[in-house]
C-alpha cells in the first residue's frame, strides 16, 4: 500500500467523497486564504508589548525579562509565535478531529487582547497571556467534558447571527484608523483622514482596493496578494525616491534618530522566542484576582463566541451538520482550539480560533483532516519567510483588517430584522463593538436586551432560564468593569 493509499485510508477519502488531489488543493487555497495572519497578528499584538511614547506612535524598544529587544526582534517573535500555536491548533483539528478547518490566533480576539485588555483596560500584556493561558485550559476542561456545546445552546440566536457581523465592523474601524484613512476628530470624534497628503494612506486605499477587485473576481489568496502587492509598490516609490521614508517606511525598519531605514530586521534574522515564551508565568505574578478572573473571563466569554459562530458557519457551509443543525463529535473540533490557545499563550501569542476562510478550502472540496493537514504543513514551511514580514508596511498589513471585516458583514443576511428581539439584540451586537472598542460588551449588549425585549412583546416564555442567568450575570460584569475595579 503506497503513501496516498495510506492517507486515503487514515482520513477516509472515500467515506467523504473526495480525493488526494481534491484535499491537496484544498489545504492549499484555505492557507492562501488565511496566511494574511502571519503578518497581521504581530502587527495587531506590537502595540501590546511596545507600548507606546509620548507622541501616540510604537516604541522602538521595550525591556523583556531584563534584556532590551528592538520593535523588529519583537515583531519577529510575534510571527514565530503565530506560526508555532497555528500548527498544533491544526495538527490537532487534522489528526483528532479530522475536520478541513485551519486555525490560527484569531482576527478580532487579537485585537480584543492589545486594544480592550492591554491598552484600554491597562492589563500587563504578561497577564493578558496568563488569562488566555487559564482561558485555554478551563476550554480544555469543558470541552473534554461536553459542556462547550451545552452552553452554546444556550445564547440568544440573534446574537450567534450577528456576531461576525459586529467583528467585522470593529476589524474595519481599527484597521482604517491604522491605515490613516479615518482619523480622530475633537468635535465629531472621528473623521475623514487627510489623504491627499498621507502617502502611506494613498497607498493603502490604493491597494484596499485592488484586493476587493481581486476577491471579487474570485482570486484564491486576495487577500495576501493585495498586501503584498501594496508593499512592493511602496518599496519601489521609497528606492525610487518617490516618496520618502518617513512616509512610507515600515516602523519596524525605521530609524528614529536618523530617519533612514535600516535592513537589519530583514538581513539580521530574529529567531529566537525564548523572552516571550513562559511570559504569562510574570502575569501571574502581583495580580489582584478579581480583576485577572474578569479578565479571563472576559477572554473565555469572547472566544466561545467567536470560535463557535465561525465553526458552525463553516460547517454549514460544507454540509458537515446534521438534521438538528448540529455539527457531529463537534467537541473534536472544539478541542483544537482548545488546546492551540493554550500552547499559543505559551509562546506568546493571542486567543486561537477556527477561521472563517477555512470555507475557501471546503469550497474547493476539501473534507477531511487532510485539508488541514497540508495548511500546517504550509505553516511551518513559511517559517523560512519570518524575517521578511518586517519588511511589510502597516498600511498594507491593516488592508487584511479591512477586507476581512467586510466580508464578515454578510452575516447580517442570517438576521430576521422584522423580529423585535432579534433586531435590537443583533442591532446592539453590531454597533456596540466598534462604539465601545470592544467584542465583549457588543457581544454582552445582546445577551441582555434578547430577554428584555422577548418579555416586552408577550414572549417570556420563549427565553431560557439559563438565557436570563447569563443577562443577569453580565449586569454585575458591566456594573464592576465600570465602577473601576478592572484598574
Amino acid at each position: 500500500m503506497g503513501a496516498i493509499d495510506l492517507l486515503a485510508s487514515y482520513f477516509g477519502f472515500e467515506e467523504h467523497d473526495t480525493d488526494f488531489t481534491t484535499e491537496l488543493v484544498a489545504g492549499i487555497t484555505t492557507f492562501l486564504a488565511m496566511s494574511y495572519i502571519i503578518v497581521v497578528n504581530p502587527t495587531v499584538l506590537l502595540p501590546a508589548i511596545m507600548g507606546f511614547n509620548e507622541q501616540g506612535d510604537i516604541n522602538q524598544q521595550t525591556t523583556i525579562n531584563g534584556a532590551v529587544y528592538e520593535s523588529n526582534e519583537v515583531f519577529q517573535m510575534l510571527a514565530i509565535a503565530t506560526i508555532i500555536a497555528s500548527v498544533v491548533a491544526i495538527l490537532v483539528m487534522a489528526l483528532y478531529a479530522n475536520r478541513p478547518f485551519g486555525l490560527a490566533p484569531g482576527m478580532g480576539l487579537n485585537a480584543f487582547f492589545t486594544f480592550t485588555v492591554v491598552i484600554g483596560m491597562g492589563i500587563p500584556w504578561q497577564t493578558a497571556l496568563a488569562a488566555v493561558f487559564v482561558e485555554g485550559i478551563i476550554f480544555i476542561a469543558i470541552t473534554a467534558v461536553g459542556a462547550r456545546k451545552y452552553v452554546i445552546n444556550l445564547f440568544p440566536e440573534p446574537v450567534k447571527f450577528s456576531v461576525g457581523a459586529g467583528i467585522g465592523v470593529f476589524l474595519l474601524f481599527i484597521g482604517l484608523q491604522e491605515m490613516q484613512i479615518v482619523a480622530a476628530d475633537p468635535a465629531t470624534m472621528v473623521t475623514l483622514g487627510n489623504i491627499a497628503q498621507t502617502p502611506a494612506a494613498i497607498l493603502g486605499l490604493a491597494g484596499l482596493f485592488l484586493t476587493f477587485i481581486l476577491w471579487a473576481r474570485g482570486m484564491k489568496g486576495a487577500i495576501i496578494a493585495g498586501i503584498l502587492t501594496t508593499a512592493v509598490v511602496g518599496w519601489a516609490l521609497l528606492l525610487t525616491g518617490v516618496a520618502s521614508a518617513s512616509a512610507l517606511a515600515p516602523d519596524a525598519l525605521l530609524n528614529e534618530q536618523t530617519g533612514e531605514v535600516t535592513f537589519e530586521a530583514v538581513t539580521s534574522p530574529h529567531y529566537d522566542i525564548t523572552p516571550l515564551v513562559g511570559a504569562f508565568v510574570e502575569g501571574l505574578r502581583d495580580i489582584d484576582p478579581l480583576t485577572f478572573v474578569l479578565v479571563v473571563f472576559t477572554f473565555f466569554f469572547v472566544d466561545f463566541f467567536d470560535t463557535a459562530g465561525t465553526l458552525i458557519g463553516v460547517a454549514q457551509f460544507g454540509d458537515f451538520l446534521d438534521e438538528d443543525g448540529e455539527l457531529p463529535e463537534a467537541e473534536k473540533p472544539l478541542m483544537a482550539d482548545a488546546v492551540g490557545t493554550t500552547v499559543g499563550a505559551m509562546v506568546g501569542t493571542s486567543t486561537v480560533t477556527t477561521f472563517v476562510e477555512s470555507s475557501t478550502g471546503v469550497e474547493e472540496g476539501g473534507r477531511t483532516g487532510f485539508t488541514a493537514l497540508v495548511v500546517a504543513i504550509l505553516f511551518a514551511l513559511s517559517l523560512v519567510a519570518v524575517p521578511v514580514v518586517a519588511a511589510i508596511p502597516a498600511y498594507a498589513s491593516f488592508i487584511a483588517l479591512v477586507a476581512v471585516g467586510v466580508i464578515m458583514l454578510q452575516g447580517v443576511l442570517d438576521i430576521d430584522w422584522q423580529d423585535p428581539a432579534w433586531s435590537v439584540s443583533a442591532g446592539l451586537t453590531i454597533t456596540i463593538m466598534p462604539l465601545t472598542y470592544s467584542i465583549a460588551t457588543g457581544l454582552a449588549a445582546g445577551i441582555i436586551a434578547y430577554p428584555l425585549i422577548k418579555t416586552a412583546v408577550g414572549e417570556r416564555r420563549d427565553v431560557r432560564l439559563g438565557q436570563w442567568a447569563i443577562a443577569v450575570a453580565l449586569v454585575g460584569y458591566f456594573y464592576v468593569a465600570t465602577s473601576g475595579m478592572l484598574g
